[in-house]
């Protein structure tokens, strides 16, 4: 089993920034994908960004050029970091990872961009 521990949503206005953390433990491999989804209410869960132990990355258009990810290997950790934050990114933001052919679920945490 693998699990993910998610932190770093919070309350934020727009243009301002945020940086969401996901560390793996358990039975982690050293062949992975890690990324985040978002869904916000109402709406599909929308893919936002993957990484792989390989070090590729993909960053989908609808954020590309104002969120990117990167990661610590030795904490298991992937970051999230948004930069210039609309309204429209509103959601709850869910961390996954592709391990030995299962994915696992973060619990989810909430990012709230408002004035």
């Amino acid at each position: 089993q693998v699990q993910l521990a998610e932190s770093g949503g919070g309350l934020v206005q727009p243009g301002e920034s945020l940086r969401l953390s996901c560390t793996a433990s358990g039975s982690i491999s050293k062949a992975y994908a890690m990324g985040w989804h978002r869904q916000a209410p109402g709406k599909p869960r929308e893919t936002l960004a993957v990484l792989t132990s390989a070090n590729a990355t993909r960053i989908e258009d609808i954020v590309k050029g104002r969120f990117t990810i990167s990661k610590d290997n030795v904490k298991d950790t992937v970051y999230l970091q948004m930069n210039s934050l609309k309204p429209e990114d509103t959601a709850v933001y869910y961390c996954f990872r592709s391990d030995r052919g299962r994915t696992y679920w973060g619990q989810g945490t909430q990012v709230t961009v408002s004035s």
